[in-house]
């Protein structure tokens, strides 16, 4: 056997022991059980509590979230708000339909941003939008996405109400009766092609009860682009690149956290973006700073957790990098038992759906 063949065979059975392989992360979801609006009462949900310890799951509302949480814990959410980020018009000379979306905002009036049909929007090509705006595509970016320029005498944000559209997920097919219902009640800082939508379950009379309880919370802000909901392609799943996402963690999070953290409090994760967020900046004490930058951390089994001791968030797609995040906080087997009977209870999935606690 020659020395390639022995090391082919050793990386296959270590994928196997270490859950690296991607037919891993795959599970049957009846389409019915995707949710495809909200609930009218947003903490009506049902709630699954991972017990990683002692390996329970037990099956309650998210009513009964604040049971499972003591005084000295600190509940980190992300504060991030959807913009009205996709954009249709037309590819100018041409009698074809033109999408953006909108990522990041550079300078003078560009944008990172994804487009379809990317064959008809290459650098020098131009989008014409409504009210006479024209989108012209100046270069590229990363991941084949787009730079595009928009001849608007304003910041184009303050048009994108009458412009654009919330962008929802792919699996959702039902239009929305109001955009606020794709926000959470605390969204403050716009910016997001997506929403955190862990955070769809809080009310404000789920946060008067924590504060009566002794529980803080702080806020980071990371904005989330369409990469999250990207199934993983690659058959061994650390060959994966996980998609870059911009975030800020101001002083008055990095104190609650650090406070916390010293005092020897759990800090909680509402969703997999606030979780991504502090591993990224957290060191080995699981102390963070402070800091405006992006990450592309890519969390799957075998990672250490150094900030996050517990986290609140929904149900996610087969073969996403969210399921081996999860996977890689609460043990892949038990990820795995949980959500086939999550199934078998017909829990609601993703991101109107019910919501899953890992304690």
């Amino acid at each position: 056997m020659s020395l390639e063949s022995a090391i082919k065979i050793i990386k296959r059975k270590q994928s196997k022991m270490t859950h690296y392989n991607l037919s891993e992360y795959d599970y049957h979801l009846p389409p019915e059980l995707i949710a495809q609006e909200p609930l009218k009462q947003r903490d009506a949900s049902k709630m699954m509590v991972l017990h990683r310890a002692e390996k329970i799951i037990e099956s309650k509302k998210f009513e009964m979230f604040t049971s499972y949480l003591k005084e000295g814990d600190l509940l980190v959410l992300n504060d991030t708000r959807v913009i009205p980020a996709r954009l249709i018009g037309t590819v100018e000379g041409k009698n074809k339909e033109a999408e953006l979306l909108l990522l990041r905002k550079l300078q003078d009036q560009q944008w990172v941003c994804m487009v379809k049909p990317g064959r008809h929007l290459k650098p020098g090509s131009a989008v014409l939008l409504n009210e006479g705006v024209r989108a012209i595509i100046t270069g590229y970016a990363e991941e084949g996405l787009r730079i595009a320029k928009f001849n608007v005498n304003e910041p184009l944000e303050y048009m994108l109400s009458r412009l654009g559209q919330v962008p929802l997920p792919p699996y959702i097919k039902k239009e929305v009766e109001n955009p606020d219902q794709y926000q959470t009640v605390y969204a403050r800082k716009s910016g997001s092609a997506a929403a955190p939508t862990a955070g769809f379950h809080f009310t404000d009379h789920t946060f008067n009860r924590l504060d009566e309880i002794g529980v803080e919370k702080t806020f980071i802000t990371l904005h989330i682009g369409p990469g999250t909901f990207q199934p993983v392609k690659v058959e061994d799943i650390r060959d994966h690149v996980m998609h870059r996402e911009y975030f800020s963690v101001n002083d008055e999070a990095e104190n609650a956290i650090n406070r916390v953290r010293l005092a020897g409090g759990r800090i909680i994760a509402v969703g997999t973006t606030v979780c991504r967020v502090l591993e990224t900046i957290a060191d080995q004490r699981g102390l963070v700073r402070g800091v405006d930058t992006s990450t592309d951390l890519y969390v799957y089994p075998g990672y250490k957790f150094k900030a996050v001791d517990a986290m609140l968030t929904n149900f996610h797609l087969p073969r996403s990098s969210l399921l081996m995040l999860v996977s890689a906080l609460a043990g892949h087997d038990l990820i795995m038992k949980a959500y086939r009977q999550a199934v078998m209870e017909e829990y609601r999935f993703f991101s109107f759906g019910d919501c899953m606690l890992i304690l």
